[in-house]
């Protein structure tokens, strides 16, 4: 009987630690600018909220505007990890065009992930979309020195990781990935190529599709690029998508043929 009470109070403490441990993250908005409950935005203007927190664990912090219960058409802040403890943060969202609305903004904090974030706090405010210019007034003083702490923050991310040794395996993924689009950029032409030449009728025009499509996105990419630098940052990515699809098709032309005996004709 006592070495059963003995695990039932210790998994009681367990418990209860784990519970303190896990304490929830408490966020209060204790300004805002514009100021007021009914708030009209002028063009590219940003809707601000001073945030105040209390967190057990290092958090992220999103302030997302809503408007009867789905997200608004609006852009809202990303965030920094907060360290530990009490202090401040910023939130603020902008509306995408004259006419959106806002009636909450809710406040999430967590982790980033799916399963380590959740809404802590709602904010009622009614803030309306205007085309026009806004005569705004003298901005508080929190909002440029969490501005500043924010850019500080993320200039000493920067510095970081600039000053990290990449491990073994990331240099490998790295490699890997390189590889992998090299070969399928080079395959992702060469095998319609190979179709074009080898093929007859109606199985070199559809050699030809792959082909078309990969020197499509390719002067896409250098066009786009030469217009705007910034415009194809993830081209990697497309020319290892586009050259799996080509070699894919290739692959599945292929079996066709070999499944209808047009190979051997």
């Amino acid at each position: 009987m006592f070495g059963w009470a003995t695990i039932l109070c210790a998994v009681t403490l367990a418990l209860s630690g784990a519970g303190a441990a896990a304490a929830p993250v408490q966020v209060k908005v204790t300004g805002t600018y514009p100021a007021g409950d009914v708030v009209v935005l002028g063009r590219d203007q940003n809707f601000y909220l001073h945030l105040d927190y209390r967190s057990d664990q290092p958090v992220k912090i999103w302030a997302r505007p809503y408007f009867e219960g789905k997200p608004a058409h609006a852009g809202s802040n990303p965030s920094r990890r907060y360290p530990a403890g009490s202090g401040e943060a910023l939130g603020w969202f902008f509306l995408s065009s004259p006419g959106a609305r806002v009636d909450e903004v809710r406040i999430s904090a967590g982790d980033g992930s799916f399963g380590g974030t959740r809404v802590v706090a709602v904010y009622p405010v009614s803030v309306t979309g205007s085309a026009e210019v806004a005569q705004e007034a003298p901005a508080p003083a929190w909002i440029g020195t969490l501005e500043a702490a924010d850019k500080a923050a993320q200039r000493a991310d920067r510095e970081k990781q600039m000053r990290t040794v990449p491990s073994a395996g990331d240099v490998a993924l790295f490699s890997g990935f390189m590889l992998a689009m090299c070969l399928l950029g080079v395959l992702g032409f060469a095998a319609p190529l190979w179709g074009l030449w080898r093929w007859r009728r109606h199985w070199r025009w559809a050699a030809a599709l792959p082909l078309l499509g990969m020197a499509f996105v390719v002067l896409r990419v250098l066009l786009d690029t030469v217009r705007d630098p910034t415009s194809h940052n993830l081209w990697p990515f497309e020319i290892v998508l586009w050259g799996a699809m080509s070699v894919g098709w290739m692959l599945v032309l292929a079996l066709a043929r070999r499944l209808t005996g047009a190979g051997r004709a």
